[in-house]
């Protein structure tokens, strides 16, 4: 099985980018297949609402030039989805939504790329706002038919400075947990793949 975690972060191995990796963690001790995938600080532009992805349904965006084609080739290959931002004025970051908006309407032009998938989210954030960033990712998850695990907490971890997550004892252990569930609910869908839905 793979997962695939999204960091909407413009950092570098910055504290959005930890979280995620300690979301993975469970998952390669358990045998998954796992990427982490750069986002935040790349060229990524936001929709333009010109509906010709359901005019194509080749599951692409007609913008070619820029990461979110290949990036919706790996989600749709993913049995995990895990999106990571830090908290930007209590929201995501612009890439983040960018991605969200575009891969979210290829994915329903497409008849749903991403349903059934597990799907997931952790923000970063150095004092308030991180649950409406929360928010708006699990509304993309939600919208696109993913299947989301709960946790022992919201998914999201303190810190402003580089490597400060790491101080926040309960948010690297829900990051932990968090992981051990995707990998749970990942485990138990993948039987059933063929009872979801229509």
């Amino acid at each position: 099985m793979k997962a695939l975690a999204i960091n909407g972060s413009p950092r570098n191995g910055g504290n959005t980018e930890i979280l995620l990796t300690k979301v993975l963690a469970p998952l390669e001790a358990a045998g998954w297949e796992t990427e982490l995938v750069q986002v935040g600080g790349r060229a990524i532009r936001g929709c333009m609402a010109c509906k010709k992805c359901f005019e194509t349904k080749d599951m692409e965006c007609i913008i070619k030039n820029d990461i979110l084609n290949e990036t919706v080739k790996k989600m749709s290959k993913a049995d995990a989805i895990i999106l990571g931002s830090p908290t930007y004025f209590a929201d995501v970051t612009a890439e983040m939504k960018a991605l969200i908006d575009r891969s979210g309407y290829v994915s329903i032009a497409n008849g749903g790329l991403f349903k059934g998938k597990v799907g997931s989210s952790v923000s970063a954030v150095r004092r308030a706002g991180a649950l409406r960033a929360f928010d708006t990712m699990n509304h993309f998850l939600h919208l696109t038919q993913m299947v989301m695990p709960g946790s022992t907490y919201w998914n999201l971890g303190i810190g402003r400075e580089i490597g400060e997550v790491d101080n926040d004892e309960e948010g690297l252990r829900n990051m932990n947990h968090l992981g051990k569930m995707i990998n749970w609910l990942g485990t138990s869908l993948k039987d059933n793949m063929d009872k979801f839905p229509k």
